[in-house]
């Protein structure tokens, strides 16, 4: 105990005297394992949905591939009506097969059969049948799964929801309360449910049960048709499989269903797959239920940024620690001579080190919150500080004090307890070798360095080139200026709602809008209709999946939508004539788009004239080719406000004036319904936000990168001045100039600087040229980017170590000269 006390106090001394290397040490330190760990906690969030779920491995949903003429697929997430109930009569190989259906964000909910205590735009809401919680098991606070979900008009809440409904009362007793869904479906309360632990895609905090939609106006909405081939992404059907009966296996026996039941007199295009329950959240072909996903590709570069930073920190504490650690010869020579064994040398440097690796991670855990502010837009919402309370994490920081302590401990311990102690005391303990100026391990190590940062700074240029291009790239449509926002409606009504029609007329009257109609979606939008057209030419039939949009002549002059050929679809409340898009033209066979005026799509009571071609747009990102899209006006089909504000110029408040003036007619219109409205141009940016979170997260983690590479490099260069005093007195002596000395002593830093970049340039290069194969519509890796990153990263460390040389090259020669 007395000699761990004086090896402590011996440390705190030697910190201490050497205060500029140990806050260097502790910074650079400290700073790569916030960053990595902050990124960590990303990854592994990410990494964590669906994992509660029991027998997870054995749950999958299936998927509905339809291919069609030119051999181009179109991935949906749903089913047919029909299939789930063919599985259950026809096929073995299961426990539990369910069929749910999502409802919308809009759903007005009250309590009792006449709706008091309206809650409005209730979402999270699904229509499953009774299998449901035998495939994904919950909690249950009151009544059970046993039946539950089987007869027409039952409902099973989750916790949130049933104290929302009916406040705090026992949960035994809302069984049997009545709630009222879009003022004329009335369901019982039959159970209350705890909402599934972890993360999930699984949101629902409703159940209304299946059986519901035969005996309601559901039937009508949700087109519960017993058609093989209409398939929809809300209909969605899940299958646990029994053990030992693999997924490959049953999919094999999907193509006999359907063979069964799909007459030989239809097109049957459709395939169908097994998607397991933990690649939901990844897999960006079909969706996760309005849960967000994620990219594997992106994680796992995460995960290597994050990596990256950690090595950052590693080596430049190693590399300080290590050249610091040479200027303890004499220290160690004495301590030899004075009876100092090895053994106790080197528990001496481990102990300092593990007291600087301590300090940096404690300075890490502080400085976690602050980062993670810094990172707030694009963190997850389940990532906090209290993420770091977990075992794997602690585990984690206990591993990485042990590890890095041992290799920035044992390499100088090693090095310098061999030492010959007369030969330190006579100075002599490098003579005949080049140590103290460039020894292997501290050039690697920095070459390592700026590897990492100049790789990181050319990833981050590349990313945001790409944001920028697509941000910036001519979409085919206005962006500016426009908004959007839902005319409520009631499915339900036996009379036709034309309240929007009215909400129409009413907004027009509003000097601060220029133009506004009620259509469909914004030409881009997340929320896509796409079905199946016909196009017969003689005896020539071709059939593909379009995606369908509605919208009339006001509709495209408020995008400011391109027409090649042709007209736009005159108003109409149904849908009497088609305008395309030049691409669907293309693939129609016509090579010259003002050819496809007149043609008509569809078949029987369907067929209806092409009347116009629109010019490309971009209905999705540039990650994804431009589709066949298919226009037509059908007002009746629409409940979309579009509106085109004037332009506001010097005048800061037009629309905030005309903002309110929406909402005041909105309200009067629609009490019981809140005004939400979008801006496109931002709904344009959510389909790269992605994207650009990932270019924050570069540009947060290059920033990091060559702040710890430039400390390592001042430290280093502290290290090559103060061996090198006496050598610079000399020179100057004998008439260098202080440009000569500075020259002499940056020249080799900066070669490995220069070295660094050769090898990072084409890494860098080949992975970026890979994320870049992720985009249809992209830029290039222009030279400059190349250029300006190795220009870039020479001057900023020549800036660096000048900071120290120019100082060095000044100094008086005598003091150097003074003492032996």
């Amino acid at each position: 105990m007395h000699m761990f006390r004086n090896n402590l106090l011996i440390a705190l001394r030697t910190l201490r005297k050497n205060a500029a290397f140990t806050l260097i040490n502790i910074s650079g330190l400290a700073i790569g394992i916030c960053a990595s760990l902050v990124i960590y906690l990303i990854v592994q969030h990410e990494m964590s949905y669906e994992a509660n779920w029991p027998d997870g491995d054995r749950i999958f949903r299936v998927t509905s591939d339809m291919t069609f003429a030119g051999g181009e697929k179109f991935p949906n997430s749903g089913v047919a009506m029909p299939i789930p109930k063919a599985i259950r009569q026809d096929m073995t190989g299961f426990d539990a097969v369910t069929h749910f259906m999502t409802w919308g964000s809009n759903v007005k909910v009250g309590e009792g059969k006449t709706g008091q205590g309206l809650f409005k735009q209730q979402a999270n809401i699904a229509i499953a049948d009774e299998e449901y919680f035998k495939l994904f098991p919950y909690v249950w606070l009151a009544g059970n799964a046993m039946g539950n979900l089987k007869e027409p008009g039952q409902v099973v809440l989750s916790e949130e929801r049933a104290r929302a409904y009916f406040g705090n009362i026992p949960f035994a007793d809302m069984l049997g309360r009545t709630l009222t869904y879009s003022d004329s479906v009335p369901a019982t309360v039959t159970g209350v449910v705890k909402f599934p632990k972890g993360r999930t895609a699984f949101a629902f905090k409703e159940f209304l049960s299946y059986s519901t939609v035969e005996s309601t106006g559901l039937k009508d909405q949700f087109n519960d048709h017993a058609e093989w081939n209409s398939v929809s992404s809300n209909s969605q059907c899940w299958i646990k499989l029994k053990p030992g009966v693999g997924p490959v296996q049953f999919e094999g026996l999907l193509p006999a269903l359907r063979r069964k039941y799909v007459t030989e007199k239809e097109h049957d295009a459709t395939v169908h797959h097994l998607q397991s329950l933990y690649d939901i959240h990844w897999d960006a072909q079909y969706d996760a239920m309005d849960s967000p996903q994620s990219s594997k590709k992106t994680m796992w570069g995460l995960l290597a940024v994050g990596l990256f930073l950690l090595l950052l920190g590693c080596i430049n504490f190693v590399n300080l620690t290590t050249a610091q650690a040479a200027q303890r010869a004499k220290e160690i020579g004495i301590r030899k001579t004075m009876g100092g064994t090895r053994g106790s040398l080197t528990r001496q440097f481990l102990l300092e080190t593990f007291l600087l690796t301590f300090v940096a991670t404690a300075l890490s855990m502080a400085m976690l919150p602050l980062l993670l502010r810094a990172f707030k837009d694009f963190i997850p919402d389940g990532v906090s500080f209290a993420s770091v309370y977990q075992l794997h994490v602690v585990v984690f920081l206990i591993i990485l004090v042990i590890v890095v302590t041992l290799a920035s401990g044992i390499y100088p311990a090693m090095v310098l307890t061999r030492f010959n102690p007369v030969m330190v005391l006579k100075n002599q303990a490098f003579s005949g070798t080049n140590t103290t100026r460039r020894t292997w391990l501290r050039t690697s190590l920095t070459v390592t360095q700026f590897v990492i940062a100049q790789f990181l700074v050319i990833a981050t240029l590349v990313v945001g080139k790409q944001v920028r291009y697509s941000l910036n790239k001519d979409l085919g449509y206005r962006r500016e200026a426009v908004l959007t926002f839902y005319a409520p409606y009631n499915f339900f009504s036996q009379e036709k709602d034309h309240k929007r029609f009215l909400l129409e007329d009413k907004l027009r009257s509003i000097p601060e809008v220029e133009a506004v109609t009620v259509a469909g979606p914004a030409p881009a939008s997340f929320g896509t209709s796409s079905t199946t057209y016909k196009y017969v030419e003689g005896k020539v039939s071709t059939e593909l999946m379009v995606e369908t949009k509605y919208g009339d002549s006001t509709y495209f002059h408020i995008y400011g939508m391109k027409l090649l050929a042709g007209r736009f679809p005159r108003t109409s409340d149904t849908t009497n004539e088609f305008v395309i898009n030049a691409t669907y033209a293309r693939q129609l066979g016509f090579t010259d788009p003002a050819l496809a005026v007149g043609h008509n799509l569809g078949e029987g009571t369907g067929k209806k004239p092409i009347v116009g071609v629109l010019a490309d747009f971009h209905a999705k990102s540039t990650h994804s080719a431009i589709k066949p899209i298919v226009y037509s006006c059908a007002r009746e089909n629409s409940h979309m406000i579009n509106l085109l504000l004037k332009p506001k110029g010097e005048d800061l408040e037009l629309w905030k004036r005309g903002l309110a003036r929406i909402d005041k007619i909105f309200k009067d219109l629609y009490p019981d319904d809140q005004f939400n409205y979008t801006f496109f141009d931002d709904d344009v940016a959510r389909f790269y936000k992605e994207d650009q979170n990932l270019g924050r997260l570069l540009s947060w983690s290059t920033g990091l990168a060559i702040f710890i590479s430039c400390l390592g490099l001042l430290g280093l260069v502290m290290y090559t001045t103060n061996q090198r005093t006496k050598e610079i007195g000399v020179r100057k002596v004998l008439g260098a100039s202080v440009t000569q000395i500075v020259s002499l002593l940056s020249k080799e830093l900066l070669l490995l600087v220069f070295i660094a970049f050769v090898i990072a340039a084409p890494l860098a290069w080949w992975a970026m040229h890979r994320w870049l194969d992720g985009f249809v519509y992209r830029t290039g890796m222009s030279w400059w980017i190349f250029v300006g990153c190795g220009v870039g990263t020479l001057l900023l460390a020549l800036a660096i170590m000048a900071i120290r040389t120019i100082r060095a090259a000044i100094s008086n020669p005598v003091k150097a000269l003074r003492s032996e």
